[in-house]
């Protein structure tokens, strides 16, 4: 048995220089291929500068990165700009509800004023009795003794400054009035 191990270790050892020897055949033959490998002339000029080209991509890295900061910021900023104007948008339709329904209320009572029957005569509220009850100017003036006396005073307010700008005054508010 001892002789039956000693051959198979003798041919294990045996296809283990085999295995060797194309091994270095194999490294042998790629070596030669490295050294008739061309590199291109661009390419080798690049290797020598390496260290100048890592410092360019350094820097620019770092460029990058202040740009990148700088986005973030104004990104950050258009968000806060974009919650404001949602806040003034939701602000406003709020206060355009609320108008809305302020003028629907504002119609329905202006309805109720204004309605008309099929007849086309409005109902309009009706006048306090103590305006219908209250005696005319005129029974009132016809009572006084000395009328020419009130005639003469009446006639110097007419004419004087003050009534005439109060005149005008209310001439313009009813313009003004009228263009609402």
């Amino acid at each position: 048995m001892d002789s039956g191990i000693l051959s198979i270790l003798c041919q294990q050892s045996g296809k283990k220089g085999d295995v060797q020897k194309h091994l270095n055949v194999l490294k042998e033959r790629m070596l030669r291929l490295f050294k008739t490998l061309k590199v291109p002339p661009g390419k080798l000029g690049e290797l020598k500068n390496i260290l100048s080209l890592q410092l360019a991509e350094k820097q620019m890295l770092e460029a990058n990165e202040e740009t990148l900061i700088q986005l973030q910021e104004e990104i950050t900023e258009a968000e806060r700009s974009a919650e404001h104007i949602e806040e003034t948008i939701n602000r406003l339709q709020n206060k355009i509800q609320t108008l809305k329904r302020q003028l629907e209320e504002d119609e329905k009572k202006a309805q109720k004023v204004f309605q008309e029957d099929g007849t086309g005569a409005l109902h309009l509220p009706e006048l306090p009795k103590r305006s219908l009850q209250a005696p005319y100017l005129q029974d009132e003036i016809l009572k006084i003794t000395n009328q020419k006396g009130l005639l003469k005073d009446m006639n110097t307010i007419q004419q004087s400054a003050d009534m005439k700008n109060m005149l005008t005054l209310i001439e313009k508010i009813h313009e003004k009035v009228d263009f609402l």
